[in-house]
């Protein structure tokens, strides 16, 4: 027993002990530990869902959070591979086992561990093609990672050595994978075009041709992506992958040929399909971006509008649906608080792992700021007009303005009892219910996120920022006529009928129409004080539109042309310094602008921030040796109280001190003496110049709890 033992034994080199562990090894545990490996990825994968309007990874992403649900059988399978390690050292399956435990830690997340035996396979391993199948592994953990200059050196590696026909597929589709996930979408598909014939007919292979008809739809390249989209129905595709396949084949064809009408190209058809039903609005969606590609904007938005209202709890496809409403809003009607609504709407149901939930954020928080400068400056322009008018014809111009607003809120009125009846009538036919439920589709408006915000916008437009408490109506009780309160919401088609008759709006020479008129014509700056707080507020909202332009929107045109108005209406405007170098700025392709702009700047503001931003001269060192003497000079005017001087001394010098290590700490001091000499509201802009200046300080976040609690006390005042 003991010679037999001793024979068996996981050291030996004899061949029966070999073939003994060979078949251990293989049959029990790591057989289990494979078994375990392909239940755990056939759930991910079944568990996985695809985003049909991004693009989708040539591969399935490595993700923890996916893998929580199978953590028992990756456990499982880490558990069985590390008995070949401990039991079967003398076996040829060793390898496969290290590979194969690397790969459950990778995907629960354990990055060090898995990364870990994969180069243990490498260094270590007995067989070449397991040291490859390991370092196309360790290869996709790298780009999972975004390391892609680490991942291209074990590609080049790889590149170079002689690999069996399975792992030249594994190694081209992550080759693939690593250039479609770093941009390089010309590369990527050249490599997919190499590796399609490696490939068997599966589901799997339907997706990676998606994926590529994706990427040639993104190189421009429609007709390669056409031929890639009917492949994949020739591979075994599940039926949202064929849906969005020909879906996306026939976008291609409106594309490539002009002449063809979005409206008998398919898409009908499709629509017409019951199977489609919870799909319409995918269907919907894309049609409206062909118009929108047609120039047809009108007919753009009436087919996202009916993509949003088709929707049947997919809120990501909503989400998008209403970005892409928000952004033809602002592009092409320039209707800015539908398109800020329509932003709001997105951003209340958009996850916050998408990708675009960022962007979307800071966009609307930009928008949101946007919308309230340029209402500032539309209604100070409107005002102003009207202040100009002599009395008889600004009496008259009120009571157009007040006959307008009626007209459109009876003609609004109107048409809401109309479908209420209409939503009335349906509910009775289906056997009554909530007359508020339209059609099949059970909708509440108020689930509605952009009716909601349109409605709130309406609201605030009407009656202005109201406080919460009871009979806010009652100090003005005749508006309620220029809004419009739906009093029937509720009631029977009688009802609604009778309401409409009793609709006739506000009677010109009525104590109610005057006191309408009153309250419209008290906004109207007509006393000379007025009309000069009037300016103020238009030129400072102005100034403040060219910043959102320029710095939140990125939209240099449109933010010149704002500075430009300021310069123009506004020649002794207090941001005169600060325009001139934000129109320097913004000039990027103009270089006779960029300079002009920048003389200007020299010429009449010789020693401003700004001047010292622009001029490209370079210090001696002398200056940045005395900074620090300088500087300490400073904060004792400072630390005195002496603050006046202080800040004319360091604003008459900042410019010498341009390039030293100490500039932002001058700048930073100058920040604290504004905020001691002139005030909260120079003492916030100063922050905000500093942090446009100083991206890189060391002392950003300190300004940035600076501007927070400067925020917050402007606020409480």
């Amino acid at each position: 027993m003991i010679i037999v033992a001793a024979a068996c034994s996981q050291y030996s080199s004899r061949p029966g002990a070999i073939t003994f562990h060979n078949v251990a090894a293989r049959y029990n545990a790591y057989f289990m530990a494979e078994q375990d490996m392909a239940e755990a990825e056939f759930e991910m994968q079944k568990a996985y869902k695809e985003n049909y309007n991004q693009l989708l990874p040539i591969l399935l992403p490595m993700d923890s959070i996916l893998a929580q649900p199978v953590k028992p059988k990756l456990q499982d399978a880490i558990k069985k591979a590390s008995i070949v390690a401990e039991k079967h050292q003398n076996s040829k399956w060793i390898d496969n086992s290290y590979i194969l435990l690397g790969k459950s830690r990778l995907y629960l997340g354990q990055w060090a561990d898995g990364l870990e035996a994969l180069r243990y396979v490498y260094a270590n391993g007995r067989d070449e093609s397991d040291k490859n199948n390991a370092l196309i592994l360790l290869m996709r953990a790298y780009i999972e990672h975004k390391d892609y200059s680490n991942a291209l050196g074990v590609a080049e590696y790889l590149s170079q050595q002689p690999l069996s026909k399975a792992s030249q597929r594994d190694f081209y589709l992550t080759k693939a994978y690593l250039h479609q996930q770093n941009g390089e979408y010309l590369t990527s598909v050249a490599i997919l075009e190499e590796t399609f014939p490696l490939l068997k007919k599966s589901t799997e292979t339907a997706r990676i041709h998606f994926a590529a008809a994706q990427m040639y739809d993104r190189l421009g390249q429609y007709a390669l992506a056409n031929k890639h989209y009917r492949s994949v129905n020739r591979n075994k595709p599940n039926y949202d992958l064929g849906f969005y396949s020909n879906m996306n084949s026939l976008q291609n064809e409106v594309v490539l040929d002009p002449k063809r009408d979005v409206t008998n190209v398919g898409f009908d058809k499709m629509l017409r399909d019951r199977k489609n039903d919870d799909l319409k609005d995918h269907v919907y969606f894309t049609m409206g971006l062909l118009a929108e590609h047609k120039k047809q904007i009108p007919e753009a938005v009436k087919y996202l509008q009916m993509a949003a209202a088709a929707s049947k709890g997919n809120m990501q496809q909503k989400a998008y649906t209403y970005l892409q409403l928000a952004r033809i809003e602002y592009e092409a009607l320039e209707n800015f608080e539908m398109s800020k609504a329509y932003y709001d709407s997105a951003l209340t149901i958009l996850p916050q792992e998408a990708p675009e939930y960022r962007l979307v954020a800071d966009r609307k928080r930009a928008l949101d700021n946007f919308v309230t400068q340029y209402t500032i400056v539309s209604t100070e322009d409107s005002l102003q007009r009207l202040a100009k008018m002599n009395p008889a014809q600004l009496d008259n111009k009120i009571d157009q303005i007040i006959e307008a607003k009626e007209k459109k809120r009876i003609e609004e009125e109107e048409k809401a009892r109309k479908a209420q009846i209409a939503a009335q009538n349906a509910s009775m036919q289906q056997g009554g219910g909530n007359p508020l439920v339209t059609g099949g589709e059970r909708r509440f408006e108020l689930f509605d996120p952009a009716l909601v915000n349109k409605g709130k916008i309406d609201f605030k437009r009407a009656w202005g920022n109201r406080p919460l408490e009871d009979d806010w109506r009652r100090s003005s009780r005749p508006l309620r006529t220029l809004t419009g309160n739906n009093a029937a919401a509720g009631a029977d088609s009688a009802n609604v009928a009778q309401a409409s008759q009793e609709n006739t709006g506000l009677k010109k020479g009525t104590p109610e129409w005057d006191q309408v008129h009153a309250l419209l014509k008290k906004d109207v700056p007509l006393s000379d004080t007025a009309f000069a707080v009037s300016q103020k507020k238009k030129e400072d909202a102005l100034y403040n539109l060219g910043k959102i332009y320029r710095f939140d929107l990125k939209e240099s045109n449109r933010a010149i042309a704002a500075f430009e108005r300021v310069l123009s209406e506004y020649p002794k405007t207090q941001y005169k310094d600060e325009i001139y170098y934000l129109l320097f700025l913004s000039n990027e392709e103009n270089a006779a602008q960029k300079e002009s702009w920048k003389s200007k700047l020299l010429s009449e503001y010789p020693t401003s921030t700004y001047a010292r931003l622009v001029n490209k001269t370079t210090d001696t060192g002398g200056t940045s040796g005395n900074a620090t003497k300088e500087y300490e000079a400073m904060y004792k005017l400072y630390a005195d109280g002496n603050y006046t001087k202080a800040l004319e001394d360091i604003e008459k010098n900042l410019p010498s001190y341009k390039g030293s290590s100490l500039e932002d700490k001058f700048a930073l001091l100058r920040v604290f003496l504004i905020g001691k000499v002139r005030g909260k509201e120079a003492y916030g802009q100063a922050i905000t110049e500093f942090m446009r200046l100083y991206p890189t300080s060391i002392y950003l976040p300190r300004l940035k709890e600076m501007q927070e609690f400067n925020s917050l006390s402007m606020g409480k005042r």
